[in-house]
């Protein structure tokens, strides 16, 4: 937090203020955490994570069955 702020050229206060508050928003409800499955800090304190985790898995399983789909199809093409 502290190189992030150390970035910008905060003439003010309530500059400051402001940049903080956006900082801490991103960091706690946009950025994902690798130490927390690639979800935010929000999504954890809410209780979305199994849910997010599972439409994750949901998707992958749905591309890769595609995928397959695909691929066997333009093998039988060939």
């Amino acid at each position: 937090m502290k190189s992030q702020i150390l970035l910008n050229n905060d003439y003010l206060p309530f500059e400051l203020q402001e940049h903080l508050k956006k900082l801490v928003s991103y960091y706690n409800h946009e950025r994902y955490h690798e130490a927390l499955n690639n979800l935010t800090p929000a999504d954890l304190f809410y209780g979305q994570g199994e849910k997010i985790l599972e439409l994750r898995e949901t998707i992958k399983r749905n591309t890769l069955a595609m995928r397959c789909l695909l691929y066997t199809s333009d093998a039988a093409d060939e």
